[in-house]
């Protein structure tokens, strides 16, 4: 059995028919850094409200250890909580901020105070013990919360949209610094997002949510390469996707991309999961996985340049094939003298591996 099992967890508020979460699975070890993942509404905060006590279920299993903590009050539930907002006391100081869970359950005003100064050093603002949160940072206020979150030794972490009122910059050095405390403790934290590079750079495993409902769980490696259906694909990045159907032999020929010479054709493409014979599919590829070429080739596929991103690095160009379709592949800046013009003809070709035949889930 893992560290924390969620087994059929379904939730409606209000008396409503509408499930916020619908027969929600997971199953999340010890020491390990979980993401739950989605956009708005699709019910990962609600799933966090219910773990942390806020809310209750209004179906399902939630155990710790093996131990069921769905009777359990929030309060002696041992979870620390990292909000949005962070939650800071404004007319106290970081330490007294720190310190406060502490002061709930000892006493000892020695032991209170090596705990705060070890937490406060595992964030890095020992000198900042005595200011208030108005005098520090948006990043500082955020370490502030997450040491107050991990004073009491809690078994679990969990940070609810912890970036969301960062700018771009110090999102980016916050997510490097909040893994590296996770892995320093060793914690079992949960994190809800909605931001996929904020998920594939820091957690273990993803669970993607979509309107209640369990969409995948996965390394970021796995969901990214191996993503279950088409949402998993589109949600995690810019992804091509065209429908086609299935000849004799095995291969596939498009249904939307067309060139010169025909539909476009699939030879061996890979399949993700179980796809029944009359269940809707797409072929997905990834921008990165296309091989582009200025001069032709036998088997490739002419496409003329409809746009141009310059990102730097890299460039995202999109292309249309001759007769019908469009599809976007991605140029590295340091390997070519210069970006492709509009109207200029490219060829593009990829391997049977990098085409993906999943699920039409959108």
């Amino acid at each position: 059995m893992s560290f924390i099992e969620i087994g059929h967890v379904t939730h409606c508020y209000d008396g409503s028919t509408v499930k916020a979460l619908d027969d929600v699975n997971y199953s999340i070890e010890r020491g390990e850094f979980f993401a739950l993942l989605g956009s708005s509404g699709c019910g990962k905060s609600t799933l966090l409200n219910i773990i942390g006590g806020f809310v209750d279920p209004t179906a399902g299993t939630i155990t710790v250890d093996g131990q069921d903590i769905l009777a359990t009050p929030a309060y002696k539930r041992n979870i620390g909580t990292v909000f949005q907002s962070y939650a800071l006391f404004p007319h106290m100081t970081v330490f007294d901020n720190v310190a406060y869970g502490l002061r709930l359950k000892t006493k000892d005003k020695q032991a209170i105070r090596q705990r705060v100064e070890e937490c406060l050093a595992l964030v890095h603002l020992e000198k900042y013990a005595n200011r208030r949160p108005h005098q520090l940072s948006g990043g500082q206020q955020q370490r502030v919360a997450i040491a107050r979150a991990l004073a009491p030794r809690p078994e679990i972490l969990m940070l609810d949209e912890p970036m969301g009122n960062l700018d771009a910059k110090l999102r980016k050095e916050m997510q490097i610094e909040l893994r590296a405390i996770q892995q320093r403790t060793g914690i079992t934290t949960i994190m809800v997002t909605h931001d996929q590079e904020e998920a594939m750079s820091m957690a273990d495993r993803i669970g993607i949510m979509r309107d209640g409902k369990v969409q995948q769980v996965g390394t970021p490696q796995e969901v990214y390469n191996r993503p279950a259906n088409g949402f998993v694909a589109g949600f995690l990045g810019k992804v091509n996707v065209s429908h086609a159907a299935q000849l004799a032999g095995g291969a596939f020929a498009s249904t939307d991309w067309e060139d010169g010479e025909g539909p476009v054709a699939f030879p061996a493409p890979t399949t993700i999961g179980q796809i029944g014979a009359d269940e809707p599919f797409v072929i997905a590829i990834r921008p990165e996985r296309i091989r582009v070429s200025a001069t032709t080739q036998f088997g490739w596929h002419a496409v003329e340049v409809k746009s141009v991103v310059y990102l730097g690095n890299t460039a995202r160009v999109r292309a249309a094939f001759a007769k019908a379709g469009e599809l976007s592949f991605d140029l590295d800046c340091g390997r070519i003298a210069s970006l492709p013009t509009v109207g200029e003809t490219l060829y593009v070709t990829w391997d049977d591996g990098s085409a993906l035949r999943i699920k039409d889930v959108q």
